[in-house]
């Protein structure tokens, strides 16, 4: 599925290219990406202020109920100010897939055309940007047997031999960090399992289709390197001080599979080793906050080499001018804007 296909088909689709002459245009969209803390959930948020605009997670943590907070999930102020869609709407125990989640971008997509309101992307999973733009060949599922054999691998490898092996059948995953467990047993089992490397099954589909209506606005939020990595320290102290450690708890309690895309949230490994009794909160904190740091670190370099022609913006003020400059004539005078 490409960004022209979801703009233009719902789940339903029979296979036509185009929207019916009697449905709406495509929304105006817009993409917002960045790496995590950056503060592109207060840029949507402006930018929905001004645009009347609904936002649609691309987030690929956010989407689960589970941990609210440990995601940094939109709270009660900011969705008393607009619409947000695809938040916090998948139980932890699903494995839920990029293709899922453009299933219900296009659901998304058309109630907001049916409703003639701008849309506003915004996340930091690379992936959901990717599957917009261009499309992705279809990942076959995965056994949890085999998920399960590739975690007890790993662990009994370490991570620099788990990581060579991958690496030794699916040289693009070189990308990855060692300690990148999710991402590496993922590739690790999709070969196990299909036979085909990871990246030749995830590599984009060319565009289809024609021209959208409305082009839409693309902007990467990036901050200066260090003051991302001290948001990231403070932030990830203000979820503990709001409750952090107790979602963790929680979902700790389900006993559910640690092979699932929930349990790879950022501080919910480290917590949970804490609750074990294996680590002390400050050695878990620390922790977390290290690996969030990298974390950030490779999605800054992820947009830098996969987004290389999205304007880019080092803070939320620049940003705005940067998005509002890509509008449409049409759109800037229907909403007053300059």
């Amino acid at each position: 599925m490409n960004f022209d296909s979801i703009l233009t088909l719902s789940p339903h689709a029979t296979g036509k290219q185009h929207l019916p002459e009697t449905t709406p245009p495509p929304p105006t969209v817009i993409l917002i990406a960045g790496p995590t803390a950056s503060g592109k959930s207060d840029l949507a948020l402006a930018l929905a202020n001004r645009l009347g605009a609904d936002i649609i997670n691309a987030d690929a943590s956010q989407v689960y109920g589970d941990l609210p907070l440990l995601s940094a999930r939109p709270g009660d102020e900011e969705l008393a100010q607009a619409a947000h869609h695809l938040y916090g709407h998948v139980d932890g125990a699903t494995r839920y897939s990029v293709g899922q989640w453009s299933r219900d971008v296009a659901v998304t997509l058309a109630d907001c055309a049916r409703r003639q309101v701008a849309a506003i992307m915004v996340g930091g999973t690379g992936l959901y940007f990717r599957a917009l733009e261009s499309g992705l060949s279809p990942i076959p599922a995965v056994p949890d047997a085999i998920m399960r054999d590739g975690m007890a691998h790993y662990d009994e490898m370490g991570a620099e031999a788990f990581a060579a092996e991958v690496i030794a059948v699916d040289p693009p995953m070189v990308r990855l960090a060692p300690n990148d467990r999710q991402r590496l047993v993922r590739a690790w089992s999709v070969y196990r399992h299909s036979g085909t490397p990871l990246s030749a099954l995830g590599q984009a589909a060319p565009w289809a289709g024609s021209a959208r209506p409305v082009p839409p606005a693309r902007l990467v939020l990036m901050p200066d390197r260090n003051a991302l990595y001290d948001r990231c320290d403070h932030r990830f102290e203000a979820m503990l001080a709001a409750g952090a450690l107790a979602e963790v708890a929680a979902l700790k309690a389900r006993k559910l599979s640690p092979t699932l895309p929930v349990m790879s949230a950022l501080g919910a490994r480290e917590l949970m080793d804490h609750l074990a009794g294996s680590t002390s909160l400050d050695a878990a904190t620390a922790l977390a906050q290290r690996n969030t740091r990298r974390f950030a670190k490779r999605q800054m370099t992820w947009f830098r080499n996969q987004t290389a022609t999205w304007p880019i913006a080092p803070n939320i003020d620049a940003a705005l001018e940067r998005v509002l400059d890509q509008l449409p004539a049409g759109i800037k005078e229907a909403r007053n804007l300059r």
